[in-house]
């Protein structure tokens, strides 16, 4: 049974597959930062310094000063900035996604077609070896 686990973990599809988890999950912890450190910070700025980690809806109505008051009171609470800023990571890596799908496809090779080996018969029409010299369907001299 080792034997038959080891097989299938040391296929190709298998460890490319745990590569590509590994990566990203990386990859999302940078676009994460990018978004909340770089991204969302000027456009604050531009709203009048506002903060979107920390815009939330307080359901008690008890008006708390910050998300975090808010959570440490135990109070219920719609983070909607953080989900701002979660839609902005996915976003941004969709949008990564489809620019590498993209250049990879771009670099594929398409496949060479293979030559054709039959040939129309002038006369009938029909299909017929490229090297025959007469058709078999209509027996007609071919050039």
């Amino acid at each position: 049974m080792f034997k038959e686990f080891k097989e299938f973990a040391m296929k190709g599809n298998v460890v490319d597959l745990a590569i590509g988890v590994i990566i990203g999950g990386a990859f999302g912890k940078i676009v994460t930062s990018v978004v909340n450190d770089i991204v969302m910070p000027p456009i604050g700025l531009l709203m009048g310094k506002m903060d979107f980690s920390n815009l939330f809806i307080d359901l008690s109505g008890k008006g708390y000063e910050s998300l975090k008051a808010a959570k440490d009171a135990g109070a219920p609470v719609i983070s909607y900035g953080a989900f701002i800023n979660t839609v902005l990571d996915f976003v941004i890596v969709a949008f990564v996604i489809f620019l590498v799908i993209k250049q990879i496809n771009r670099l594929k090779k398409e496949p060479v077609p293979a030559p054709p080996d039959t040939k129309e018969c002038a006369f009938c029409c029909s299909a017929i070896p490229i090297k025959a010299t007469r058709c078999p369907h209509c027996t007609s001299e071919q050039k």
